[in-house]
């Protein structure tokens, strides 16, 4: 609450004036509060409150004591303003907290400071008062509701503050609460959401974050939840495919390396998170390209084969032993050509485009895989196996591909 020294009063105008000159005024001054409420009330919509109820109360007990810290103002320069700025920080920290603007409050400020004038006039007039007395009660009145707006105000913007920080710490725990696994009921991710002022997405996913060793952590807008403080940074961007994208792909510009899970429920943020990751982690192993923003949907098989990376280096030595005991420059050509035919739905033309060799070495390179390996080509039942042990020989460990997987053990010892 803000605090005036006793010497402002000296600056008010009223304060030269006699005690005496508030006496006629004072048994008016209920009148006064009662007509100021009538006009507030007409004028503003949220402030048309039945005057039994306790809204309607305390509003009137605000406006019958501002007129009275005003009258008691007169003759006194050290007057302390306290009590009368106290109520009005108040009025504007409650204002904060409904989630309206100031508009309202100043529009009732300014239309009791008319309603004031008028009855200046009218008691000028009953009274006898000289025009430098009118012009003192109405210069007094311009300070007085200026203070009062300017208490509004402070209160206002400290309460602004205050449920800014709050409603953050609400995005923290949200963001928490969203990424556990097992994850927490329905029920209790709305509550904090709405705590948090953030609307609950049909889907979300989650993104996994490198920011750059010499880059600043972007500035996110509020839509996104994010922990860059965590040892895997992460941010949940809700709807991500929906409008959501462009503004996901914005503001992850700046950061060295991103992956996107999938989207998902948000009873579900653990497993987008979760991929999240493991795409990221292949993206800096150099395995899966991280020159634009990773979406693990785009590359499932390279995901897959890393979750299993023992199993398929021991399948790879038993299911495609013949191949694998090639050289390794013959390995690795004969095996892109048949992972390349094979995504090609067997077509020698579409994988010669691909591979930009003559269709007629691809139909080479397949009959002599079709010797050296037998039946394991011609089996349907094995086709997607084939193809999980060919994409990982090809394409999951660029580094150690034209190594077999006893000599790639031993490399990685």
């Amino acid at each position: 609450m803000s605090r005036t020294t006793p010497s402002a009063g000296r600056d008010f105008p009223l304060s030269g004036l006699p005690e005496e000159v508030a006496g006629p005024m004072l048994p008016h001054l209920e009148a006064a509060a009662v007509e100021m409420v009538k006009e507030i009330q007409g004028l503003v919509p949220e402030y048309a409150r039945p005057p039994e109820s306790r809204y309607g109360r305390r509003m009137r007990w605000a406006v019958e004591e501002t007129v009275r810290q005003f009258m008691e103002a007169i003759g006194r320069p050290d007057v302390e303003w306290a009590t009368v700025t106290g109520i009005f920080e108040g009025i504007g920290a409650y204002e904060a907290r409904q989630g309206r603007s100031l508009d309202g409050l100043q529009t009732a400020i300014r239309v009791s400071g008319q309603v004031a004038c008028r009855r200046f006039i009218k008691d000028a007039r009953r009274l006898g008062w000289s025009l430098d007395t009118l012009g003192s009660f109405t210069e007094s009145l311009f300070v007085f509701l200026e203070r009062i707006a300017s208490a509004a105000g402070q209160g206002y913007a400290n309460a602004q503050g205050e449920l800014a920080g709050e409603r953050e710490r609400f995005r923290w725990r949200l963001r928490d609460l969203l990424i556990m696994d097992p994850p927490a009921s329905a029920e209790a991710v709305g509550e904090l959401a709405k705590s948090a002022g953030w609307p609950v997405p049909r889907t979300l996913a989650a993104v996994a974050l490198r920011p750059g060793p010499d880059q600043a952590v972007p500035v996110l807008p509020p839509v996104f939840l994010v922990d860059w403080h965590a040892p895997g940074p992460y941010l949940i961007c809700p709807d991500p495919d929906g409008p959501g994208r462009d503004r996901l792909l914005a503001a992850i510009k700046g950061t060295r390396g991103a992956a996107i899970g999938p989207s998902v429920p948000p009873s579900r943020a653990a497993l987008s998170l979760r991929w999240a990751r493991q795409g990221l982690a292949l993206v800096e192993r150099g395995v899966l390209p991280g020159k634009e923003p990773l979406r693990c949907l785009d590359h499932l098989p390279s995901l897959v084969a890393a979750q299993s990376e023992e199993l398929i280096d021991v399948a790879l030595s038993t299911r495609l032993a013949p191949l694998m005991r090639l050289p390794p420059h013959r390995r690795d050509a004969l095996s892109r050509t048949l992972l390349t035919y094979m995504e090609c739905r067997d077509n020698a033309v579409a994988a010669a485009e691909r591979l930009m060799v003559h269709e007629q070495t691809v139909r080479y390179r397949i009959r002599r895989l079709e010797e050296t390996l037998g039946g394991v080509m011609l089996d349907p039942e094995r086709r997607i196996e084939l193809l999980l042990l060919l994409h990982h020989l090809v394409r999951l460990d660029p580094g150690d591909r034209r190594l077999s997987p006893g000599a790639r053990t031993t490399r990685r010892r």
